[in-house]
């Protein structure tokens, strides 16, 4: 039996945990990698994540799918320099912003890509944060379904299902303003927690004393920079929303502590509390 071939650009967290993933799921993967960095490149080869390592793009072409594992700027520049796609090619981009890189891909291998955004991840990144079960159970949510290849979405459907992943379908926009809130917000807001513990002037002092709590908030800021730099760029409209919307909760906080307002503070904390049963 012929193997089906998948090219992974980017062999970090999100391209190395699908490689084993699949793996474990059956034995008719060949997986080729393609990094610009050759540490990733020889550390993916040394834990099986692919195969083979690609010298170009164009060797990643040939495969049957493609993953793009890569930040979102990266993940524009690979969808503009692909040229010579089969028309039963699936590029798939894992990316966390989706309605720039939907309208940025051209037109003529416009039904060759699907746009995806698995809503799983860790703080850790490249080819040894690769982990079996990242995906199972997790949300992907698929958009613009409708732009892609009938044979395109199948691909795509039969593989993140192979995964034990949710499947959501959205309109790339939307995706984009719900993420803001979800997931782009709550990093920066670790990154600002991160800060303002390590400028004050004994912050080992603080960090001696952190428990749960404080390490639970304050992990992703170890998340990478140049990754969420792209993603803030790319969602900057909705990322500055969310972060309004937060300074507005943080205020009123703030107020109602500074004039001892008790009742009123407890009243808003209750409903906070309300947001555990939406997620359960």
């Amino acid at each position: 039996m012929t193997k089906t071939k998948i090219g992974i650009i980017g062999l970090g967290l999100m391209g190395g945990s699908l490689s084993l993933a699949l793996q474990k799921t059956s034995n008719n993967y060949y997986f080729i990698g393609l990094d610009h960095n050759q540490n990733h490149c020889k550390e993916a080869l040394k834990r099986n994540l692919v195969q083979e390592i690609a010298s170009s793009l164009a060797e990643i072409e040939a495969c049957d799918i493609i993953i793009l594992g890569i930040p979102v700027d990266g993940i524009i520049k690979v969808i503009q320099a692909l040229k010579n796609l089969s028309p039963h090619t699936t590029v798939i981009d894992l990316g966390s912003t989706k309605e720039k890189i939907s309208k940025s891909i051209p037109e003529n291998i416009r039904q060759n890509i699907v746009t995806a955004h698995p809503m799983t991840g860790t703080e850790k990144f490249g080819p040894t944060a690769s982990i079996e079960n990242l995906y199972t159970n997790k949300v992907v949510v698929l958009c613009d379904l409708e732009k892609s290849g009938k044979h395109q979405q199948e691909v795509a459907k039969k593989l993140f299902n192979a995964l034990q992943t949710k499947l959501i379908y959205m309109d790339s926009k939307e995706h984009d303003e719900h993420a803001g809130f979800i997931s782009h917000m709550p990093h920066a807001l670790s990154y600002a927690l991160a800060n303002a513990v390590m400028k004050q002037e004994n912050p080992q002092s603080i960090i001696a004393l952190a428990g749960g709590g404080f390490k639970d908030m304050s992990r992703i800021a170890k998340s990478s920079p140049n990754m969420w730099e792209d993603i803030f760029r790319q969602n900057k409209t909705n990322v500055l929303k969310s972060i309004n919307a937060f300074q507005v909760e943080l205020k009123k906080a703030e107020i109602m502590i500074e004039k001892e307002e008790w009742e009123n503070l407890n009243t808003w904390m209750e409903e906070a509390n309300t947001l555990h049963d939406v997620l359960i």
